[in-house]
């Protein structure tokens, strides 16, 4: 079934509502706009198609879905906006809780909070979107610009997000993921795999951000993730000021941080182009060095160590000549040099002393087949005291993981 909103509606509303426009204030036929568009998504049923033709729309208040089946389509993601601007009511842009949903060629811009959650569905389709907060980065900005969370079956591609004050792609607590050919630019973080289960980042530019692609595991939440495989992309240049909100876990991600691995398992870095993060290109820390101690504490089991993480194939250049923080300025000139810089791939040097493979020690489980690339343990269990470039020392190889497949939809 298709429903398209009422094209009366929207021709008044395209006089005078390009994307270049001055901001104005909202008008009755905003609020005409934004009422049918509600009874739309509360009216609608599985394999309705709800089209949203081109043109800026003003809410004052967020949109949500909770039918499952359901896609909506724009004209394109630079043609059909959904501005949130001068929203008062909500958090969220657009809020989804239902399944077999795909959100696809649209805008969401400048919402309160979160641009797109989508909240414990399966089988997600997220296409050709953009979510921005077109006033740059601010910590005012919303957290997460796609943020599916506790979800099976996602798949985000040809996507953008820019400006997000935590991160602008996020997938969280979620199985079987599939990110592609989506761009992250100017956000805290990029990319962010949480949590998660089976998924594959590749094809997509991560650059202007905090820090560029990260795969963490943080405690006390509902799964502990592992199987992520980060390949065939562009991390450039990642060093914008960290903006995130004091507290928030991204906080402490350092200023030129490429791709960084916090405490998460079986993760594999390949064959991408990192180049021109100020810290490092690679980050592989554990869950110690991020500062962030919440108040309920760690729940017992949470494993803070970051394990059978295989780097290889990769095309590293520059990066490291200028590190976020004193400690981390410290450490390179103290290893390399006024002129130097830091090697391409820190590791924070915690290890799981107890950890054993087949019955025996099995150290730290890092493998880095990344030819000439240089590694430096920084020592941090003993405050960046006794720091030793360990180029060479990891050099192995670790059984390769699959290739994510998604489950078709029903």
């Amino acid at each position: 079934m298709r429903r398209i909103l009422p094209m009366a509606i929207v021709a008044a509303l395209l006089a005078g509502c390009g994307k270049d426009s001055a901001p104005v204030a909202r008008t009755a036929q905003d609020t005409d706009f934004q009422n049918k568009l509600i009874e739309r998504l509360i009216d609608a049923k599985p394999g309705d198609v709800i089209e949203i033709p081109a043109g800026t729309y003003r809410f004052d208040r967020s949109l949500s879905l909770r039918v499952s089946g359901v896609t909506i389509r724009g004209a394109g993601m630079d043609k059909t906006i959904l501005s949130f601007k001068g929203q008062v009511s909500g958090a969220e842009g657009l809020l989804v809780n239902a399944s077999d949903f795909t959100l696809e060629h649209l805008a969401i811009e400048d919402s309160k909070g979160d641009g797109l959650k989508i909240n414990e569905g399966e089988n997600i389709t997220i296409r050709g979107v953009r979510v921005e907060w077109t006033g740059g980065p601010s910590t005012s900005n919303g957290a997460y610009g796609i943020y599916p969370v506790k979800t099976k079956n996602v798949l985000i591609e040809d996507s953008v997000a820019i400006g997000a004050s935590d991160a602008g792609i996020y997938v969280g607590q979620s199985q079987n993921i599939v990110l592609r050919r989506s761009r992250a630019e100017r956000n805290v973080a990029g990319i962010e795999i949480e949590n998660s289960v089976n998924a594959d980042v590749y094809e997509n530019v991560a650059t202007g951000n905090t820090g560029g692609i990260l795969v963490f595991n943080m405690p006390n939440l509902s799964q502990a993730g592992h199987s992520t495989r980060v390949f065939n992309n562009k991390v450039t240049a990642n060093n914008l000021g960290n903006f995130a909100a004091k507290g928030a876990a991204v906080a402490s991600v350092p200023a030129g941080s490429g791709v960084v691995v916090n405490s998460n398992d079986r993760v594999e870095i390949f064959d991408n182009d990192i180049a021109d993060n100020d810290t490092a290109n690679v980050i592989i820390s554990s869950y110690f060095s991020t500062n962030y101690m919440n108040s309920r504490g760690v729940e017992a089991g949470f494993d803070p160590y970051p394990e059978d993480i295989y780097v290889y194939g990769n095309r590293f250049k520059g990066g490291g000549a200028s590190p976020d923080g004193l400690d981390l300025k410290a450490l390179r000139m103290a290893m390399y040099g006024l002129n130097g810089h830091l090697p391409d791939i820190l590791w924070d040097g915690y290890v799981n002393k107890d950890r054993q493979v087949d019955g025996k020690p099995a150290g730290p489980g890092l493998c880095i087949a990344n030819g000439q690339a240089g590694m430096l343990n920084a020592d941090g269990p003993n405050k960046y005291k006794n720091p030793v470039d360990v180029s060479g020392q990891f050099h192995c190889d670790l059984p390769k993981l699959p290739p994510v497949v998604l489950a078709a939809k029903a």
